[in-house]
């Protein structure tokens, strides 16, 4: 067995009577440590809670911007389809492969209804014989009627000139993309 504690001397009786027993103290110091534990562990918690809502929203964020960049760019892949439509000559083509011919002259009515100019009607021009045609107008050349002969149909015993041209510009027409609707 432990042998009973001496009775203290001198200055460590003077201290000894001067701090409180061990014993109460501890009792008086439970709640604060339990608080203390409790709100470190609450704060631990929030800022767990916290940052996963945080990370969350940058997953969120970096998919919008994700997004955004490829709206972007089919946009502008549209706006570049729209703009080379758009140019004049490329008008010009699609409106004669549509079978439209540039206007006559012009005739306008002054507001006391007088006509200035003389009015002329719209007439596709005569195709003129060129010696080489190019891809773009042969693609769009439709067969001469008058080639295959009087009677409307081709005599299998005479020649056909008119027939190899037309296999001949069948190739560059199937080279040729199609043309696509602006809206998708």
């Amino acid at each position: 067995m432990s042998k009973p504690a001496a009775p203290l001397k001198g200055r460590a009786a003077r201290l000894a009577r001067l701090m409180p027993s061990t014993g109460p103290s501890t009792a008086a110091r439970t709640p604060f440590v339990l608080l203390v534990v409790l709100l470190l562990g609450g704060g631990l918690i929030t800022l767990l809670l916290l940052n996963s809502a945080l990370n969350e929203g940058s997953f969120r964020l970096s998919e919008l911007k994700r997004d955004t960049t490829e709206l972007t760019d089919e946009q502008q892949a549209l706006q570049r389809d729209v703009d080379s439509r758009s140019q004049p000559d490329a008008l010009e083509r699609r409106a004669r492969e549509l079978g439209m011919v540039p206007g006559g002259s012009p005739a306008f009515l002054d507001p006391d209804g007088t006509v200035r100019g003389n009015p002329t009607e719209a007439t596709a021009p005569p195709p003129s014989p060129s010696p080489t045609p190019s891809p773009r107008a042969s693609a769009g050349a439709a067969p001469d009627p008058d080639a295959t002969g009087a009677s409307g149909s081709a005599s299998p015993s005479g020649p056909a000139p008119a027939a190899e041209p037309d296999s001949a510009t069948a190739p560059a027409a199937e080279s040729t993309p199609p043309p696509t609707s602006p809206g998708r």
